[in-house]
């Protein structure tokens, strides 16, 4: 994003936080496209992603007045996107386990995020990402496909800097195993 764009959303953002309407619609105008591609590489589903971008705006519109650092919008958005990723997954887990419960364990778990020996194999480095788990697809997402730096991306999943790297090694790691098992696979 150029200075220009970023003095743009700063300003919205001040008039946003001023109770501007019309400075909210432009940022969701500027901002939708950008974090429901995030949302959907995360979670892997487009119908999940809408419902993470739905609560997403709802939580932004809510909590804007309270952002001190209007340049840092991007990266405070692009959490929450994140964080109502987790919240999704947490709700599917607690609705499994409910109808596992019910049906006294006569449900199979299903684990989509884990790669099974039988699994169809990758086509595409895209396929490749959506087998990886959701921490590893959002980690690779946030430095790869939207450029944020380590530091950004430690402030968006709000963890040390440290771990930031560590995560992005194993992630890749992981992917790099899963693109090899494809190779390996059809030769």
């Amino acid at each position: 994003m150029d200075s220009q764009e970023a003095i743009r959303d700063e300003i919205l953002v001040l008039r946003c936080q001023e109770g501007d309407a019309a400075a909210f619609e432009s940022l969701l105008e500027r901002w939708q496209d950008r974090l429901w591609r995030h949302a959907c590489r995360i979670t892997g589903d487009d119908d999940a992603a809408w419902d993470a971008i739905q609560d997403t705006w709802i939580d932004i519109s809510r909590c804007i007045r309270r952002l001190r650092t209007p340049s840092a919008f991007k990266a405070w958005a692009y959490r929450i996107t994140t964080n109502k990723r987790r919240d999704l997954i947490r709700k599917e887990k607690r609705r499994r386990e409910v109808v596992e419960d019910f049906f006294e364990g006569a449900v199979v778990r299903e684990t989509p995020e884990l790669n099974q020996a039988n699994d169809p194999l990758p086509e595409s480095l895209a396929d490749a990402m959506k087998r990886l788990p959701g921490k590893d697809r959002t980690i690779l997402s946030l430095k790869y496909e939207e450029d944020f730096e380590i530091s950004e991306i430690a402030a968006i999943l709000d963890i040390p800097e440290g771990t930031v790297k560590s995560r992005l090694y194993l992630a890749r790691i992981h992917l790099k195993n899963i693109m090899e098992r494809r190779k390996n696979g059809r030769s």
